[in-house]
């Protein structure tokens, strides 16, 4: 029979610790601050027992996957604004799903597209995303190309 850990008033602030801790703030310290001034109620030992099981876990237990929000973020915003972080997490993305990295390239064109007001390469467009059968843009690209005038 395995034994569960009792429960501890600082699990409810653990996600957050353990994202601080990714991005760099290593200071037990400071997070503790953090979290007092969040008016969370726990205590610097607490806090100091938690992040010392981080700091002797392997770096890839810390890595989460990103949010199907941060994806789309990185997807449908301009390459030149993402940070090098975002760039390496989109990398690390298309690099896993085939799939995902020939909708990245059809969203990339779409927004050239769009913002160069390159209207007359939209039919073009359009045979290449349906040709491609990814089910969320063929339905969008043929929806598109029904309602252009």
């Amino acid at each position: 029979m395995k034994i569960r850990p009792r429960p501890s008033r600082l699990d409810p602030y653990k996600p957050y610790l353990e994202r601080r801790f990714a991005e760099g703030c290593t200071s037990v310290t400071r997070l503790h601050g953090e979290l007092l001034a969040d008016n969370a109620p726990v205590t610097y030992q607490l806090v100091r027992a938690h992040i010392a099981t981080l700091r002797t876990a392997p770096a890839s237990a810390l890595r989460r996957a990103p949010t199907v929000r941060q994806v789309t973020g990185w997807l449908t915003r301009h390459p030149t604004t993402l940070t090098e972080k975002d760039r390496v997490g989109l990398k690390d993305v298309l690099a896993r799903c085939p799939e995902l990295d020939t909708a990245a390239g059809h969203i990339r064109d779409f927004g050239e597209i769009r913002s160069g007001r390159l209207g007359s390469t939209l039919s073009a467009w359009i045979d290449a995303v349906d040709g491609s059968r990814l089910p969320g843009l063929t339905g969008f690209a043929l929806f598109s190309e029904t309602s252009t005038p």
